[in-house]
């Protein structure tokens, strides 16, 4: 090679390379090494070492030694790890750093609602858990409190009914607690006791804050017994306006369904000589796939402007949601506003703050109750078809409007063409709170609020309606009509002062309160039948014929009206020393119009304790311990959640009696009165007393952390009515405390941080609970029960109750027959009590026993959230255990002896042997245990430049009820398991469903 060239050569590079280095130094460009340590200086593996804003990142070896290329002097380190505080260090003229990370604190410092106020996580000693909006189920919900199903220890939230846009939602929290009372939880919105949810929005919710011991709801008195959900809703926050648009669609499907018999394999029953002939109408319809509204959509917008500055704030939010059941007919349709305002004067001493919430709602309530004609309806049926009464013809049918009617049976869509059942419904909620600074630290305040509730509903049979004109119909042809009204309202005023103070190392915070609440309900309705025209509906009530012509049904008119009073004098205080040492008590003396006159008034106390024992000094050398509390709590509280005037004599009509007045020729009719209930001026409210000790820890830097609670519970003088003798009372029963209910259980929540480096992080969150209830007493030396019957199976054949409570036992036992076979020719076969084999026939109610228990006792769920860059993924698994269901589906529709009615096709299976009717037994119970595919979500969160319209973009998909893991052979594991008669899956269902959705919020 030329020696020139190689000069060429070497001179090149070295050019190149002055060139590259030139620039590498006019660019600051280096390398970074050092040590990350934790408190104790100790090395920490796995630390992110990122150079902000850059992708660039390394992480700590295990000696926590670190080594980074960054651009420039200007650069800025950011070092993160699971459980520690982001620590970012500007790298400057410096190589080499030591790092020492501290333990993150926020969830010592994160604020918590414990009733008419506030504590920090670190100083509460009672049994609260908070969900904030970042934890809340995403997608669809028919209850605002569905966003934190799963998500609290002890809490069930249950909807049996499916996701009926018109259905209720069970709520209990720490098993059963009364008998006749009420057994939900307290709602308490925005500092409104009695909330009602209509009146929430999932977008407007900021956070749920659950008090679940009676330490911590004793300060709610007689309203306290079956806990506390506090629920805050978004305010404004300072800084610029700002505005965000929450939207999304959703779709129901079937996921399950009972497995009938199809035409064709009803046609094939026939042809194998197992059904006659003359059930063959010549048709084929599946009547639960003509019930599903396959095109139902459920769409939800939410517009909000808010803003503040330095002195106040202000929240608005306009909402529209579009709710369709997969049942046709069935639908709600709702719109409002809801707006907060906040201002604060007077050099920060006066607070002013108030908030207007409106909801508007029409439902359609006439679809969705059904699906139980699937068990009665010939899958040869039609739906339409000729009228004809004559013996020829194909097909006998009474229907004169070209609908199909059933000899025994009925056609909903003959009732969806001639009636409408609706609801219209409007709410408003209004609130305010004037709070003044006297002396620093002590503010007095006055909260109050204004609820009503109202709605009209509007029924109506038309004359073509089925049931108006068949044959001896009493309303020979002609339309009927309803028509009801119904008012609500509640009325709270509650002054309160409050007065904190630190002297030292000690520190008190007093609250001193009084409440008033008035409520009162007024209902009015009518109903008129004889109208020839359907012209005017329900909107001509006198021109119903049966106001004149006695041949028709009576019109009826009806009014109501009660109120009650609750008033209350309430205390609390907190006291704590060196921020370690947590000390709680409070009292409720309480007064409420529904008891009786010698028992108007009750003390509700609790006390409750916190220790800080990871601030201790002898824990400094433990620095895998970042947080370790022991709680106790004592409290009472009372249930007052019964219906009013039941202490008092109310008077109901009776007969008639004829008065002869002068100068008349005939006599004139009185109304009589009289007491349709005996007084108890000794009815009292149901008392709970509860003690709670619980755990709350952090462990490596807060990486695994959680709470673990153990509670026992008694609730004492159960009202119920008790029978009574003939004279000396009037009545033959009397509502009274007697009886007592037994709970205690174990709850458990963990959250684990399993990995956070560079851009991708797993947190899986666990609860779970225990639960054992039982019905203590249920007598004492006056009045005796000792057992409670519920759960009714019904018809064929009058089966009875499935569930007996007895004294001293479990609630929600299974009681029946315990099966012991079949005969050779499919007869049953039943155990006996003195150990012998019986037929149906030769059961006697000695022979009953106890087959199974349909509460679960053990309740867990698991979620999994993945996030990396810019997604996020959530996964939900939710279930219960050991408990038993019974399948009534099966009890009744697995049985050939129903033919040539509709069955199920394992009637003609492995029931086909069966030769007798129905009959309840522990034949028909199942594990009811399960796992559910709950919620799966995923989300994206856009990049926005600094040109874009929009501060933030993300959209997702959600699926709820996305698959069941179970043994039950019915349609779905979670039936009812609230109250004193759980585990019974009925037959008159609505589709449980897989809902999917799609959703977008934008900020801007």
């Amino acid at each position: 090679m030329d020696k020139n060239f190689k000069r060429f050569i070497l001179v090149f590079f070295l050019a190149l390379g002055m060139t590259s280095l030139h620039t590498l130094y006019a660019q600051g460009g280096k390398t970074v090494t050092g040590t990350v340590t934790d408190p104790g200086g100790m090395p920490l593996p796995g630390v992110t070492v990122q150079e902000k804003g850059t992708t660039n990142g390394v992480a700590t070896d295990f000696d926590g030694n670190f080594s980074i290329d960054v651009a420039s002097n200007n650069a800025v380190l950011v070092f993160s790890y699971v459980g520690m505080t982001n620590v970012e260090q500007a790298v400057g003229s410096q190589n080499s750093f030591t790092i020492t990370m501290e333990s993150n604190e926020e969830s010592l410092e994160e604020v918590v609602l414990i009733g008419y106020g506030s504590q920090e996580r670190k100083a509460v000693s009672t049994a609260v858990t908070k969900v904030d909006t970042d934890d809340f189920n995403q997608g669809q919900v028919s209850s605002p409190v569905e966003l934190i199903q799963g998500k609290v220890a002890g809490l069930q939230i249950t909807r049996a009914g499916g996701n009926n846009p018109n259905g209720g939602t069970a709520i209990q929290l720490r098993g059963v607690t009364s008998i006749t009372g009420s057994t939900s939880p307290l709602i308490v919105i925005d500092g409104i006791p009695g909330g009602n949810l209509d009146l929430l929005q999932q977008n407007d919710i900021e956070s749920f804050d659950v008090l679940k011991d009676g330490a911590a709801a004793a300060i709610y008195g007689t309203r306290g017994t079956n806990g506390v959900i506090l629920i805050t809703t978004k305010k404004g926050k300072k800084g610029k306006s700002t505005f965000n648009y929450s939207s999304f669609v959703s779709r129901d499907y079937v996921n399950s369904k009972p497995n009938f018999l199809s035409a064709d394999q009803f046609r094939a029953a026939i042809a194998d000589g197992i059904i006659s002939a003359n059930n063959d109408l010549g048709a084929s319809t599946d009547i639960f796939e003509e019930l599903v509204n396959r095109s139902n959509l459920t769409q939800y917008h939410n517009f909000v402007a808010s803003g503040g500055n330095e002195n106040g704030n202000y929240r608005a939010s306009l909402y529209y949601k579009d709710s369709e059941g997969i049942a046709l007919e069935n639908g709600r349709e709702e719109f409002g506003v809801r707006a907060s305002f906040n201002q604060k004067g007077l050099d920060d001493k006066l607070t002013f703050a108030s908030s207007v919430v409106v909801n508007v709602n029409d439902a359609n309530l006439l679809g969705g109750n059904q699906f139980g004609i699937v068990t009665d309806w010939n899958p040869t049926a039609p739906i339409y078809a000729p009228f004809n009464t004559s013996e020829e013809g194909v097909l006998f049918n009474q229907g004169r409007y070209g609908f199909y009617q059933p000899e025994n049976g009925y056609n909903p869509f003959s009732e969806y063409a001639n009636r409408f059942n609706q609801r219209k419904q409007i709410t408003f909620s209004g609130d305010v709170k004037l709070g003044y600074e006297i002396i620093p630290g002590l503010v007095a305040s006055v909260f109050g609020s204004y609820q009503r509730n109202s709605w009209n509903d509007r029924f109506y049979r038309s004359t073509q309606d089925y049931q108006q004109y068949n044959t001896g119909s009493p309303y020979f042809g002609t339309g009927y009509a309803y028509k009801g009204n119904h008012i609500d309202y509640t009325q709270t005023v509650e002054p309160t002062i409050n007065f904190t103070k630190d002297f030292g190392d000690h520190g008190f915070e007093l609250l001193g309160g009084y409440s008033y609440q008035y409520s009162t309900t007024e209902e009015y309705s009518m109903d008129n039948s004889g109208f020839t025209t359907d012209g005017f509906e329900d909107w001509n009530f006198g021109a119903g014929n049966a106001i004149t012509d006695t041949d028709l049904p009576r019109p009826n008119l009806s009014s109501f009206k009660e109120d009650n009073t609750l008033i209350a004098y309430f205390s609390r205080l907190s006291y704590n020393y060196l921020d370690r040492y947590f000390l709680q008590a409070s009292v409720r003396h309480e007064g409420s119009s529904r008891f009786g006159a010698n028992n108007k008034w009750a003390s509700f106390p609790a006390i409750s304790g916190g220790w800080l024992i990871s601030d201790e000094n002898f824990m400094e050398g433990s620095a895998w311990v970042n947080n370790l509390k022991l709680r106790a709590g004592y409290g009472i509280t009372g249930n007052q959640g019964i219906p009013n005037y039941q202490s008092i004599v109310t008077l109901g009509t009776g007969g008639k009696y004829p008065v002869f007045l002068d100068g008349a020729d005939g006599a004139t009719y009185y109304q009589t009165y009289g007491p349709v209930k005996n007084p108890n001026p000794d009815l009292k409210w149901e008392t709970k007393k509860e003690f709670n000790i619980g755990v709350d820890f952090g462990f490596w830097f807060n990486k695994l952390s959680g709470s673990i609670d153990y509670y026992t519970r008694r609730t004492e003088d159960l009202l119920l009515s008790y029978d009574v003798p003939q004279p000396p009372f009037v009545q033959g029963s009397i509502y009274t405390n007697v009886g007592n209910i037994t709970n205690n259980g174990l709850e458990l929540a963990l959250s684990y941080r399993v990995f956070e480096e560079g851009d991708f992080k797993w947190n899986v969150d666990f609860v779970g609970s225990y639960q054992n209830n039982e019905l203590t007493t249920l007598s004492n030396q006056i009045f005796s029960v000792s057992e409670l019957y519920g759960g009714n199976i019904g018809n064929p054949g009058n089966l009875g109750d499935a569930i007996r409570n007895t004294e001293g036992g479990p609630i929600g036992n299974f009681y029946g027959k315990r099966f012991a076979g079949f005969t050779v020719d499919g007869k049953w076969l039943f155990h006996k009590a003195d150990g012998t084999i019986g037929r149906a026939s030769d059961m006697t109610e000695e022979d009953k026993a106890i087959i199974g228990n349909g509460l679960p006792k053990y309740y867990a769920s698991l979620t999994n959230t993945f996030r990396y860059k810019n997604f996020d993924l959530t996964i939900l698994l939710r279930g219960k255990f050991k408990y038993d269901i019974l399948n009534t589906v099966d009890l009744f529709y697995g049985n050939p002896s129903l033919l040539p009615g509709n069955v199920l096709t394992s009637a003609l299976g492995q029931y086909s042997n069966i030769t007798e009717a129905p009959q309840y037994s522990d034949y028909y119970l199942e594990n009811g245990d399960f796992v559910k595919l709950d919620n799966l979500t995923l989300g994206y969160n856009f990049n926005l430049g600094e040109n874009s319209p929009f501060s933030a973009l993300r959209l997702f998909g959600s699926a709820r009820n996305l698959a069941t893991f179970t043994g039950y052979t019915g349609r779905d594991p979670e039936v009812q398991d609230t109250g004193l008669y759980p585990g019974i899956d009925d037959r008159n269902f609505y589709p449980r469903t897989v809902t999917v959705t799609a959703g977008v919020n934008v900020n801007f």
